[in-house]
């Protein structure tokens, strides 16, 4: 699992049929203190996440068992929309 922070959206009118419907988002991975790490990630919506908003994100076959993607061709999907974090 990482921690993001949601930066942008990806429409793509053209994409395997099996991903119809499914809203993209850009993630840009942070540390538990908020500050930003390298890259970016194109990640799958299962909780109406916004712009701005912290998430939880999980990759590889974890992505493939969230609710609404199994047999789909993810490698990333957004879990949960994070309220707080709170280190040690």
């Amino acid at each position: 699992m990482i921690l993001a922070r949601v930066v942008g959206t990806v429409v793509a009118t053209r994409k395997d049929p099996r991903l119809e419907g499914k809203k993209l988002l850009i993630l840009k991975p942070i540390a538990p203190d908020g500050k930003d790490e390298a890259g970016y990630v194109v990640s799958v919506d299962s909780v109406s996440a916004g712009i701005g908003e912290r998430v939880i994100a999980v990759a590889g076959s974890s992505a493939r068992m969230a609710e609404g993607c199994k047999d789909l061709p993810v490698d990333n999907v957004i879990v949960g929309i994070v309220d707080e974090v709170s280190m040690g």
